[in-house]
């Protein structure tokens, strides 16, 4: 796999998980929240680990089945997808 590609995923990854927190820490302070589109398009374009782990750890968002049940289906695709291609 080309480092670009590594360097890409990982760096998705880390802002999808912050968007969770951040999205969070908005929630409670009953401020302007991150759209859930917004978080749905992370983890689609390839931060949905990072998305998935912050939905967890932050317990932000669990409730929501499209998120609870969603985003570990779009992280299985996308294991899928990386390994059909590097193969």
């Amino acid at each position: 796999m080309r480092i670009e590609f590594v360097f890409f995923l990982l760096v998705m990854n880390l802002v999808g998980f912050i968007l969770m927190g951040v999205d969070k820490s908005k929630a409670r302070k009953r401020q302007y929240r991150i759209s859930e589109r917004t978080l749905w398009m992370m983890a689609i374009f390839g931060g949905s680990v990072g998305v998935t782990v912050g939905m967890l750890y932050f317990r932000h968002k669990t409730k929501h089945l499209q998120f609870k049940y969603g985003l570990p289906l779009i992280v299985l695709i996308h294991i899928i997808g990386i390994v059909f291609v590097t193969q």
